[in-house]
C-alpha cells in the first residue's frame, strides 16, 4: 500500500498524510454513527437520549468527544478493523498489529483544542510502536482545530509535564520546552488520515470557526509487544487487526467501556 518513499518519509517525521483514505460514503457513515452517538443511540454515561424536537446540530454541539465508541457502535469498530489501516500498519509497524483505542472527536465552534503532549504518556508500550490514526471526518483546517505536529520528536524521550494558562487549550497539561519553532499544520481533507507515532509531539487550537472538526482517532501497536496499561502487566482488552497474536494464549478481557471526555474551558 505505501511506497519507499512514504515510508522512508513517516521514519524520519514521525507521521504521514494520506490524503483519500476514506470514501465519501464511508465519511457519509461515519458523520451519520457520530450524529447516532451523540443522539443518545448507545448507552454512554453522560449522553441522554435527546428530545425529538433537538435537531443533531443541537445534539452534536454538546460533546467534545467520546472515548471507546467501538465498544459499543459495530460500525465504529468496523472501521477500528478497516483493511486499509491494517495493511498500512503492518508496513509501518509490525505484520501483527492490535488496537487498544478508540476517541471520536466532535470539536464544535468555540471548543478547546489540546496542548502538546506525546500519545506514549498515555498508552506506555515497550517498544515505541504506538500509532495513532487520525481520520478526518470534516476537513481539519487551522480554522477549525487541525493538528500540529512537531517533525522528528518522534525520535525524542518523553518530555516533561505540566500545567499551562493558554486558552486555547482543555485543561491536560502540556509537553514542556519543546521546540515549538519547528510546529507545522496538517491540515487534511475530509476522508484524508494521518498516521502517526506515539511519541510525536502534537497538538491541536481551538475551534474559531462555525464548522465541525470531527475525527475518528484509533490508536494501535504491535501485538508481539505485551501493553503495560491501565493498572496492568499487559492489557489484554484489544483486538487485533493485523496477522496473529502471539500472546493470544492469554486470552482477552472486556476492560474499558466508552465515556465523555471532561470539558474543561475554564483556563
Amino acid at each position: 500500500m505505501l511506497t519507499k518513499e512514504q515510508l522512508q518519509s513517516y521514519e524520519h517525521d514521525g507521521y504521514l498524510i494520506l490524503p483519500k483514505f476514506l470514501n465519501q460514503d464511508e465519511v457519509r457513515e461515519i458523520k451519520s454513527e457520530a450524529t447516532r452517538i451523540c443522539r443518545g443511540a448507545y448507552q454512554i454515561p453522560g449522553i441522554s437520549k435527546s428530545d425529538d424536537d433537538e435537531t443533531d446540530e443541537q445534539c452534536l454541539a454538546k460533546y467534545l468527544c467520546i472515548h471507546m465508541p467501538h465498544k459499543v457502535s459495530p460500525i465504529l469498530e468496523k472501521y477500528v478493523r478497516h483493511p486499509k489501516i491494517a495493511e498500512a500498519l503492518s508496513e509501518l509497524i509490525s505484520p501483527n498489529v492490535k488496537c487498544m483505542q478508540s476517541m471520536l472527536f466532535i470539536k464544535p465552534p468555540s471548543f478547546p483544542g489540546q496542548a502538546y503532549h506525546q500519545d506514549e504518556r498515555y498508552i506506555p508500550t515497550e517498544d515505541r510502536s504506538l500509532t495513532g490514526v487520525w481520520m478526518a471526518i470534516d476537513e481539519a483546517t487551522i480554522r477549525n482545530g487541525c493538528l500540529w505536529v512537531i517533525p522528528g520528536t518522534h525520535k525524542d524521550p518523553l518530555y516533561s509535564w505540566g500545567p499551562h494558562n493558554n486558552p486555547e487549550y482543555d485543561g491536560a497539561d502540556e509537553a514542556q520546552d519543546i521546540p515549538r519553532s519547528k510546529e507545522i499544520p496538517v491540515e487534511i481533507p475530509s476522508g484524508g488520515a494521518l498516521f502517526f507515532n506515539g511519541f510525536l509531539l502534537h497538538s491541536s487550537l481551538k475551534n474559531r470557526s462555525s464548522i465541525y472538526r470531527r475525527v475518528l482517532v484509533n490508536h494501535y501497536m504491535s501485538a508481539e509487544s505485551c501493553l503495560p496499561w491501565q493498572g496492568r502487566e499487559d492489557f489484554r482488552d484489544v483486538i487485533i487487526v493485523s496477522g496473529t497474536d502471539p500472546h493470544s494464549d492469554k486470552g482477552y478481557e472486556d476492560i474499558s467501556r466508552p465515556h465523555l471526555r471532561a470539558l474543561r474551558r475554564d483556563k
